[in-house]
């Protein structure tokens, strides 16, 4: 736990972590020293003391080995340890550039995009530059589309309450989040082997429910071994032993090419088994005391041991299927006890006993990834703050409220509120004045806070509210629908949120801009009248100062901003504040002219 700022705390760790790292360099240099010299000891030993001595030289030389031995193991993991602390190094020095906006090395999540979806394409949701990229640290696939998941669905009052202490207990907590996203980045948890193991757990068992194979397990290694046993007593010739040792063996490569289907199905998974059992053992023994955290930790609880204990157990089990990749080994093994066959059956055991509660263990990963994410959001914005979720309907009360994505120093921020239904707020202002930047501001916050996040502002005090916007509308050639037709399709299905009573909180940015002023006018006159007469609630920004007046038809239902900008000698200087009232400025034709268009 820390009590320094976000900036402090990474360098001072970065600092911690450098002098540790170069100890365990020093450490590596002593070990291979330490290894050499005991290899060489031990020959040294039987080379001086066998003439004197055969056990002395032979008693030597084991010690010796023993330490060689040790040594390899001291220095096994003191690689570990290194390659942790390099991961913990990289961890911290990416902080500190996420905390200067250079955040362009986290995962963007394009893959989780949705075609069609609310708000993600408006609000920068994935992609280069986005929130997603911003916000994100969970290491398994898992996690990554769990969080984006959130970022794409409000949740209900109760469980963002819920995320909220959860993350407020884990926020200070650095050196345990980095702790288990470290575990995570190596040999990262895919959705693919999940599904694997999931499937192979809801599949039929071939071996244990089968006497055949159960009676032949027993009696395979009895007479292997009876038969070597045989031999060394010389009751039978090498003449019989092999034949019969190679008659173990066949029967041994049958069972084998069986066994095959599920080795190949579980092949290639032990990296991420090491991966999700190290996680869950960081989860395991941590204490939590929000309640969330707590409940996920019981889903890693099992009856007999606990589940990073069991996931080593199906480890351990797979490895021992892959002796199969050294012939040395799998041969011998193979004639005398039937190896695969064993090992299989330990599998199925495995199975048996933890069918029903392994999918658990990835989700509660998950959720934990998840939340961990957020705390780093948290903890590297102390400024930032938790929103206040009420009952009443389509309410929005922002103090100070910034976009998360302008780096701080260059960050604007306003103070903004609407409070229920039949209330729109028509932002007016010239161009680059800041009017989308201010719904997007408005809108990311709202996902944030549905999410279970703090917000960029001051203070929020939000209801239960689901974005709906219309901001960034673009032409599909694959579909032939062009930019106009893109938008009307947008506010069809806005039209109908709003009909449907869904809690819809609207976004709409110069809404109708593929048609003539006219029409545009006629159609934004009409859109407006209708989301009132129909309970919306919500934020418009448009150039056309004509719809400002609705405000005199509807005083109590349309409320005018605008955003301001002041010319000087051609030049334009904007403040990016939220005024209210309607914008008397405007700058196109300045623009123009600076691009050389005579007017």
């Amino acid at each position: 736990m820390t009590k320094n700022g976000p900036k402090e705390n990474y360098e001072a760790t970065l600092m911690t972590l450098t002098k540790e790292l170069k100890q365990l360099y020093r450490n590596r240099k002593n070990l291979s020293w330490k290894r050499l010299l005991s290899f060489l000891g031990a020959i040294a030993a039987l080379w001086v003391l066998s003439a004197n001595s055969w056990i002395l030289a032979i008693a030597s030389c084991i010690i010796l080995i023993s330490l060689f031995v040790y040594f390899v193991f001291k220095d096994l993991a003191n690689s570990n340890s290194i390659e942790n602390n390099l991961l913990l190094i990289s961890i911290n020095k990416k902080e500190q550039a996420a905390l200067n906006h250079q955040y362009f090395d986290f995962l963007d999540g394009t893959e989780w995009k949705p075609p069609l979806h609310n708000y993600a394409n408006d609000l920068d949701i994935f992609g280069r530059a986005s929130l997603y990229q911003y916000a994100n640290r969970t290491t398994s696939e898992q996690g990554n589309k769990l969080f984006a998941n959130w970022l794409l669905s409000p949740e209900n009052d109760g469980v963002i309450k819920e995320r909220q202490d959860a993350v407020k207990e884990l926020a200070p907590e650095t050196e345990w989040r980095q702790r288990l996203q470290a575990f995570g980045i190596n040999n990262r948890l895919t959705l693919k082997t999940e599904t694997n193991i999931l499937d192979w757990l809801n599949e039929e068992s071939r071996f244990i429910k089968n006497k055949f194979w159960g009676i032949l397990r027993i009696i395979f290694p009895v007479l292997s071994f009876t038969v070597v046993g045989l031999y060394i007593a010389d009751v039978i010739s090498v003449d019989r032993f092999l034949p019969i040792m190679l008659l173990f063996l066949f029967i041994s490569y049958w069972a084998s090419k069986l066994i095959i289907p599920d080795y190949i199905r579980l092949d290639k998974i032990t990296g991420e088994l090491e991966t999700l059992s190290s996680s869950i053992s960081c989860i395991e023994n941590k204490d939590f005391k929000s309640p969330l955290l707590s409940t996920l930790k019981k889903d890693f609880s099992t009856i007999e041991t606990k589940a990073s204990s069991t996931i080593k157990g199906l480890k351990k089990i797979l490895d021992r299927l892959d002796y199969r990749l050294n012939p040395v080994v799998f041969i011998p093994l193979s004639a005398l006890v039937c190896w695969d066959l064993q090992q299989i059956f330990a599998l199925e055991n495995w199975k048996k006993k933890n069918k029903t509660i392994t999918a658990s263990w990835f989700s509660s990963l998950a959720n934990f990834e998840a939340i961990s994410s957020i705390a780093n959001l948290s903890f590297n914005h102390p400024d930032w703050s938790f929103p206040k979720i009420v009952n009443e309907d389509a309410v929005f009360i922002g103090e100070k409220i910034g976009h998360p994505l302008i780096p701080k120093e260059k960050r604007v921020t306003s103070s903004y509120a609407t409070t229920g239904v039949n209330q729109i707020s028509l932002v007016t202002g010239s161009n680059m004045a800041g009017k989308s930047t201010f719904l997007r501001s408005v809108g990311v916050n709202i996902v944030l806070a549905m999410m279970g996040s703090p917000v960029c502002a001051k203070h929020i005090s939000v209801s239960h509210l689901k974005v709906m916007s219309s901001m960034r509308i673009s032409d599909n050639l694959e579909e032939s629908t062009s930019t106009f037709y893109a938008e009307l399709k947008k506010l069809k299905e806005i039209i109908d949120a709003v009909y449907a009573n869904e809690k819809a909180f609207l976004l709409l940015d110069e809404i109708l801009r593929g048609t003539n002023s006219a029409d545009r006018h006629t159609g934004s006159t009409a859109l407006l009248k209708q989301l009132i007469k129909h309970n919306a609630a919500g934020i418009v920004a448009t150039h056309d100062l004509e719809l400002a007046k609705l405000s005199e038809e509807f005083p109590t239902n349309i409320h005018n901003y605008h955003f301001d900008v002041k010319v000087n000698n051609d030049e334009l200087y904007f403040d990016y504040k939220l005024n209210k009232g309607i914008c008397r400025s405007m700058n196109a034709s300045i623009l123009m002219k600076k691009i050389g268009i005579e007017l």
